[in-house]
């Protein structure tokens, strides 16, 4: 069974998700991480970044930690956004 959430991973080219994952490996800060999900949000069809990053950990593109480290930072800035 295939569901929307998984497309953004399956119709991305390999070359294009090592991409992705490489960019965000650069990321060191929580600030590195957020200003590429801005730029990957606005610039991109391939849906938000977390669910791409979601895809990534469904298919094991990437580990459990990475991926934790990464939605950790996601969710904590929509939570500071959500107490204002």
């Amino acid at each position: 069974m295939t569901t929307t959430t998984h497309r953004p991973v399956e119709s991305m080219s390999r070359g294009v998700r090592d991409a992705i994952v490489d960019q965000l490996r650069a990321c060191h800060t929580p600030e590195e991480i957020l200003h590429f999900e801005n730029w990957f949000n606005s610039q991109t069809n391939s849906g938000p970044l977390h669910e791409v990053i979601c895809d990534f950990l469904r298919t094991r593109s990437i580990s459990r930690g990475l991926a934790a480290k990464w939605l950790g930072v996601l969710i904590a800035d929509r939570e500071s956004k959500l107490k204002l």
